[in-house]
């Protein structure tokens, strides 16, 4: 079930991200690259380098979830609002997806 809405804070990696990573790398990334904590309960937002794919991380009651997209045609549009590494809107990330 797609539990994430407008209550939750949303940051957006500044950087590409490999979309190989999975939980462990992503949280890695969250950490490192974002210096903040994954189990927090906030929303990563990763893309990578061509915006074709996103993975979103999100720490749950009971463990992680990742959602993954995957554009066949177009790119992810980069929200107007937001400094690289910062926090995004609910409707930032409506927009983008």
């Amino acid at each position: 079930m797609f539990s994430l809405g407008s209550s939750h804070r949303y940051y957006l990696y500044g950087g590409h991200c490999d979309m190989r990573k999975s939980f462990d790398g992503l949280c890695g990334l969250v950490s490192s690259g974002m210096g903040r904590g994954a189990t927090g309960g906030d929303v990563f937002v990763f893309l990578n380098r061509r915006r074709t794919h996103m993975k979103l991380l999100h720490w749950e009651h009971g463990g992680f979830v990742l959602y993954y997209k995957r554009l066949e045609g177009g790119t992810f549009p980069l929200p107007r609002t937001s400094s690289p590494g910062g926090e995004i809107d609910w409707s930032e990330l409506v927009l983008m997806v």
